[in-house]
């Protein structure tokens, strides 16, 4: 069963009617803020970078896929309906160098339909020089990038969910220091005997109330719109996801650069294997028409009673590979 928190599958009308006005508060929302996000200058680009194993594994943009997985709280808080009450996650990326990304998170079920979660991420870009007007070294700073978010997701009936993300978005560099707002919205629709999950999301809705500099204009989220589908087949251990990302921006974009492709091997119900392969990354990694690799994921994960583990490897940046770990526990 697909819902751990729910004890009966009676579908009620007014939840279905509220799951078509989120949704197309969903598209409002999304539509009128993808022409303001493009026009001026858009900030806060680590909340693209992956936190969880699973979904880097799969291309670094996944949606869709059901699992009891509490890190899904980044990509899809509505996919946090499945996950085990009281569940504590942790995770690291060593994204290039001396910058790495750790994440935190806490899930807990609300009655019989609500999660509840709370978040943290941080990228840390290290200590860095800091030098005079000449060039001359006087000192060392730091650099931070901090997202501090909390959700709830909602089981509206057997087959839907719908979840809203609130955020705290902060930048340090050395004496500098910006905020900003947001908020992500997302729904799930999940047929279990089919084995179909479709999802519809809206990711860093808001923009920034503080900037940098006292003087400097107000910088957008980067706002992603994505769509995704997964697939499980009954007379295999596979499962095939397609996500169409950041469907906010299509100027000098090819269409299968919005394209994600990922495929699970389940040996069985307690171990993974994934593949994805991004066709933005792979573009925009491009050297002399050389990808060396970007856009390609790999990744796999083991359930042990009420641990989870999970790496993956992918190319995020030209300079470098990167690790995502990640471990989540159920009291």
């Amino acid at each position: 069963m697909r819902y751990k928190h729910l004890t009966h599958k009676t579908a009620h009308g007014n939840k279905m009617a509220w799951v078509g006005k989120t949704l197309l508060t969903l598209l409002c929302c999304c539509t009128n803020l993808t022409s303001r996000a493009q026009e001026g200058k858009t900030g806060y680009q680590f909340l693209h970078i992956p936190a969880s194993a699973h979904n880097a594994a799969l291309g670094g943009a996944n949606i869709s896929i059901v699992e009891d997985d509490a890190s899904m709280m980044w990509t899809n808080a509505a996919m946090l309906t499945n996950v085990s009450d009281k569940t504590l996650t942790l995770g690291y990326n060593s994204y290039i160098e001396s910058s790495n990304v750790f994440t935190a998170g806490f899930v807990k079920a609300i009655g019989e339909r609500g999660t509840w979660a709370l978040g943290a991420q941080m990228l840390d870009y290290g200590d860095m020089d800091e030098t005079d007007e000449t060039g001359q070294v006087t000192g060392s700073f730091s650099a931070k990038d901090i997202n501090l978010q909390t959700s709830y997701s909602y089981l509206l009936s057997d087959r839907w969910s719908g979840a809203i993300t609130a955020k705290v978005i902060m930048s340090n560099y050395a004496n500098y220091s910006s905020t900003a707002i947001g908020a992500d919205l997302a729904l799930n629709y999940f047929d279990e005997e089919r084995g179909i999950s479709l999802s519809l999301v809206g990711r860093n809705l808001g923009g920034q109330i503080q900037s940098l500099y006292d003087d400097g204009d107000k910088e957008s989220l980067p706002l992603d719109i994505a769509l995704g589908l997964s697939k499980d087949f009954a007379n295999a251990p596979m499962r095939v996801s397609l996500t169409m990302d950041d469907l906010s921006h299509w100027d000098d974009v090819k269409f299968i650069q919005h394209l994600v492709l990922g495929m699970d091997i389940l040996p069985s119900s307690n171990t993974w294997l994934a593949i994805g392969y991004n066709f933005r990354r792979a573009k925009e990694m491009e050297v002399e028409g050389k990808n060396k690799w970007a856009g390609l994921s790999l990744g796999a994960g083991l359930n042990v009673k009420k641990l989870k583990v999970g790496v993956a490897w992918g190319k995020y940046h030209v300079a470098a590979s990167s690790l995502v770990l990640n471990a989540s526990f159920s009291f």
